[in-house]
Parts: structure tokens; C-alpha cells; sequence
């Protein structure tokens, strides 16, 4: 069966990915960020509670034995009472917000790497239709979403009872023990079942993150004429570049037709390169390159040359090092002075030409 032109079967260009990122339409997954802190913030609330316990134990044990005054309710003691408190809250705290901050950066790098456009700010009035958005509450995506976060659940409740109930005759002694100890081995329990729930969290992510990537790959997707069109844009209507090509060589021949006569010679290679060079030792500081071509433009300058009586050197290696290396009105550069000096001296011998001084 053929295929339908208005089918999106086409992987987008290049053009067309640019311009997605710059809406800020990325393939990202929020789950994955957030399953990302939890797992952070769990490993370091493990390694860092004995901190913040012992900061807070300190704050009150200052608050007890009035080390920031006599009276708490003076503002020069309560003041001193906040800022010592705040010290020692923020030096406590500090390791896990950067923590959980620099873990959320750098997954959003890792996801979408560094983008900065203000396109999603834009306000589009679309966005405020009551029926756009009740469509978008029933539609396909919505169900997906609804379905994947039921499942979530239901993971994460598959793995959170059963750890529970295998540890819940721990957890029941617990009002038996010691404070500190109760509270140690509550941690404990907590702790790898948090640790448990996270990891399980951050692997349904990386799912949601693989779908994401599939699902912006499927949107992005062209049809045969959007692709024709876009690639048109980029490079350009065939037409005009043909058109614009048609001009360019036509200029090249009107030039070729003007500075070919005004050589003193011809070097050709024979037949697939030919530059024209000229000097005249009152004006130049070194022979000039007048006009090159290839191929087609080569045999023009040939014929020019041979109607306007302009000398014809065949010299391979010459003709193709200065076509490849000179651009027309530049002088001859210091390596092709000998080789061009011998020809021109050439051709004002079977000339009979004198160089003026």
C-alpha cells in the first residue's frame, strides 16, 4: 500500500529539533529529578541526623543554661538567643540543601542539558480555553499518566508492606526500650525503607525518562512535505539556487571576458584548470592573479585568450596550485614567485615584451 504523504513517518531535522528546544519542548521527566532528591536527601539525612540532633540538643542546652542572657524576653538576649541558634541550624543544614539542590541541577543538565529560552514564558492565550483544557483532562495522555501513577502506587505499596510487616514485631517492642535506643533502631527501620522506596522510585523514573524521549521522538516527526518544506528553508527554493548559480556564472563569465585580455599570459593545466596572470613592474609589487576558472570556465579563459593573442603556458603543477591557493586580485604568493617569474620570463622572450623598469 503506498504510504500517505500526510503520514508523519519522517525523523525531524535538524531545523525542526532546533526549534523545539527553543519552545523548550525537551524530552524530561519530573519523576526522575524528584526520585533523584528523595534518594539524596534519604542518604544524607542518614549520614547527617546525628548533626542536626546534636545542633539542636546544643541550642536548647544554651537556651537552658541562659548562656545568651539572663533574660529571654530582653531583645539584646533574644537576639543574640536567634543568631547563635541560626548558626548553628544553617552549618547543620548547609550540607544537606546543597546537596539536594546540586543533585536537582545537575539531573535537569543530564536531562535537557543547558537551555536558556524565554519562548514557555510567553503567554498564549490558547492555554485558557475551558474546552481545550477539559480535553486535555479525557485525552489519551491523561489516561497514560493516570495509569502509570496507579501503578506507581501500587509498586511502591508492594514494596513498603511487606518490610513493614516483616519488621513490625521490631517495631512494636520499641516503646520498650530506651529513648535513644528506641530512636536509634526507628531510624534504622525508616531509613532503609526509605532507601528502599527511592531506589525503587528513581527505577520507574528512568522508565518515565525513556518513554519521555520515545514520545517526544514520535511528536517531533514530519511528514514527507514538511520535511521538502523545511529543508527548502534551509538550503533554499532549487529554483532560486539554480537561478542564483545562473547569475553567479554569468557575472563570472562578464569578468572573465574583461580581465583575460589584460593578462600577460596563461597557465593551464591543460585542460581542467586556468589562471591568468598579469604584471607590470611600475604598479605591482608582485604578479597579480586576473581571472581562474575549471572545467567549463577554463576552456573560456583558453578561448578568450587564444582570440585576444594572450600566451598559453601549459604548467600542471602551476596552474592548480595557484587556482587552489590565489584568490582573483591577490597577489602571487612568495612560493610560486620563481615559477611564475620563469614563465612570464618566457613569454616576454617569444614576445619580445620588455619589462619596464
Amino acid at each position: 500500500m503506498v504510504e500517505s504523504s500526510a503520514e508523519k513517518t519522517e525523523a525531524p531535522t535538524q531545523r525542526r529539533r532546533k526549534e523545539a528546544r527553543q519552545d523548550g519542548s525537551v524530552a524530561r521527566s519530573t519523576d526522575l529529578t524528584a526520585a533523584a532528591v528523595i534518594l539524596v536527601a534519604v542518604i544524607m539525612l542518614y549520614w547527617a541526623g546525628i548533626r542536626l540532633l546534636a545542633g539542636m540538643k546544643l541550642t536548647v542546652q544554651a537556651m537552658l543554661a541562659s548562656q545568651f542572657g539572663s533574660n529571654a524576653t530582653q531583645p539584646t538576649d533574644l537576639a543574640a538567643m536567634f543568631a547563635s541558634g541560626g548558626r548553628i541550624a544553617v552549618a547543620s543544614i548547609a550540607p544537606l540543601l546543597i546537596a539536594i539542590v546540586g543533585t536537582a541541577l545537575a539531573v535537569a543538565v543530564m536531562q535537557v542539558g543547558v537551555l536558556f529560552t524565554p519562548r514557555p514564558l510567553i503567554p498564549r492565550f490558547s492555554k485558557l480555553s475551558p474546552a481545550r483544557g477539559f480535553k486535555n483532562l479525557i485525552d489519551s495522555r491523561a489516561r497514560m499518566r493516570l495509569v502509570m501513577s496507579l501503578l506507581k502506587i501500587s509498586l511502591l505499596a508492594g514494596v513498603a508492606v511487606p518490610v513493614v510487616m516483616r519488621d513490625l514485631p521490631g517495631i512494636v517492642t520499641l516503646a520498650q526500650l530506651p529513648v535513644m535506643q528506641a530512636l536509634g533502631a526507628a531510624c534504622g527501620v525508616v531509613f532503609w525503607l526509605a532507601i528502599k522506596l527511592a531506589a525503587l522510585l528513581l527505577v520507574l523514573a528512568l522508565i518515565d525518562f525513556a518513554f519521555q524521549r520515545w514520545r517526544s521522538e514520535q511528536d517531533m516527526k514530519m511528514t514527507k512535505q514538511e520535511v521538502k518544506e523545511d529543508l527548502k528553508q534551509m538550503e533554499g527554493d532549487p529554483m532560486t539556487k539554480q537561478r542564483r548559480l545562473r547569475i553567479a556564472r554569468q557575472l563570472a563569465m562578464q569578468r572573465i571576458q574583461q580581465d583575460v585580455p589584460k593578462a600577460d599570459v596563461v597557465v593551464m593545466n591543460p585542460t581542467h584548470y586556468a589562471v591568468a596572470v598579469c604584471y607590470d613592474s611600475a604598479s605591482m609589487r608582485a604578479p597579480k592573479l586576473s581571472a581562474k576558472g575549471a572545467d567549463f570556465l577554463a576552456m573560456r579563459i583558453r578561448q578568450i585568450a587564444i582570440v585576444h593573442g594572450v600566451p598559453i603556458v601549459e604548467r600542471p603543477e602551476v596552474a592548480r596550485a595557484i587556482y587552489r591557493g590565489v584568490e582573483i586580485g591577490q597577489e602571487v604568493p612568495p612560493q610560486f614567485y620563481s615559477a611564475v617569474a620563469e614563465i612570464l620570463a618566457y613569454v616576454y622572450r617569444i614576445s619580445g615584451k620588455r619589462i619596464s623598469a
